[in-house]
């Protein structure tokens, strides 16, 4: 007994060991994603600059300068916290379903939340009564799907409870799409643009908010917490029961952490695929399926992922700006397909 218990210890350990220098390399890329955001755009800035700026050390002639670089900042910062969650989001949503093709709006959260957004939209509400209607609709759907499927979520993980439930959000889903597609139909023209933008997802004029950090935070050390418990209902879930998880508790906080995510995520910048999506299938691929590593790294690399995907959208066409859900549809597109045949093949 002492010599397993001696095993356990040093394979733990060695994990441990094992994990720390992705995370240590996606947390330098992660900086360097921001530092880049930060400098580029249609006005370009150098580093000497956002140095000074970070430092406090710019005078009246660089005021313009501050200026700039607080809005960048906000936004990237923005862009980070909004692409961790859905990363994180698909990661949980994909081990709850036991499916790896999984994603952040499959259950239908995404559309209550644009359903809520452009009924805000179409009654004039701007700025904070958008977010707000946005994330009521998204957490009004998520009640909705727990209320009609709650024993499909409380289920001990087969393929049937996960096929309902996955079919219960899909139908919703679609009632929110007849919702969005009546609302944009009667849309009067001076706001059908916006509306629109606000669907493919967009990070114009956003701010670095403290409760998606706050929240992001909270998920993350939870989910860590549970790690071996995901663990073993991803795999085994048949079995995770008999092994000892809280197989029901644990289904009921994915599904509540996934769409707590989401709805933040969507409330904060629109519906951005494809990062709930590609992001968890490569941090999968590259640091394989344990979660004890797999929810820090997928976190991080959709954090980096968005950001590098909406300096692109500043970028390539400045002074022009491309929503940058259209960006990372094409990005994902191309990657998901690839990964799909490597699967295929293997």
């Amino acid at each position: 007994m002492s010599n397993a218990l001696t095993r356990s210890t040093s394979h733990s350990a060695g994990t441990r060991r094992r994990g720390a220098m992705p995370i240590a390399i996606l947390c330098v890329a992660a900086l360097a994603s921001i530092a880049v955001s930060c400098l580029a755009g249609s006005v370009g800035l150098n580093l000497a600059e956002l140095l000074a700026v970070v430092g406090g050390t710019t005078d009246e002639a660089g005021s313009v300068t501050s200026e700039l670089l607080q809005l960048r900042m906000n936004r990237t910062l923005c862009a980070f916290s909004v692409g961790a969650m859905l990363a994180l989001s698909g990661v949980l949503m994909q081990a709850m379903l036991r499916n790896p093709l999984a994603d952040p709006y499959v259950l239908g959260v995404s559309g209550g939340a644009a359903v809520g957004a452009l009924a805000a939209m179409l009654l004039a509400g701007l700025g904070w009564a958008t977010d707000l209607a946005a994330l009521g609709g998204a957490l009004a759907v998520a009640l909705l799907l727990l209320t009609l499927a709650y024993r499909d979520v409380r289920g001990a993980g087969g393929e049937a409870s996960s096929v309902n439930l996955l079919l219960t959000g899909v139908v919703i889903a679609s009632g929110c799409g007849a919702l969005i597609t009546l609302m944009l139909s009667i849309a009067p023209d001076e706001r059908l643009r916006g509306m629109v933008f606000w669907l493919v997802g967009d990070l114009a004029g956003a701010e670095a908010r403290v409760l998606p950090w706050l929240l992001l935070a909270a998920v993350l050390v939870l989910s860590m917490r549970s790690a071996r418990a995901i663990n073993l209902l991803a795999m085994h879930a048949e079995g995770a029961a008999v092994l000892g998880v809280a197989v029901g508790r644990i289904r009921l906080m994915l599904f509540l952490f996934s769409a707590l995510l989401t709805a933040a995520a969507v409330a904060t910048t629109g519906s951005i695929g494809f990062v709930g999506l590609i992001v968890p299938h490569a941090c999968r691929f590259l640091f394989g399926p344990d979660h004890r590593l797999l929810i820090p790294v997928a976190a991080l690399s959709g954090g980096t992922f968005l950001v590098l995907a909406d300096t692109l959208s500043r970028v390539v066409l400045a002074p022009h700006q491309l929503p940058v859900g259209a960006v990372t549809a094409l990005i994902g597109v191309p990657v998901f397909l690839f990964q799909l045949h490597r699967e295929r093949r293997r």
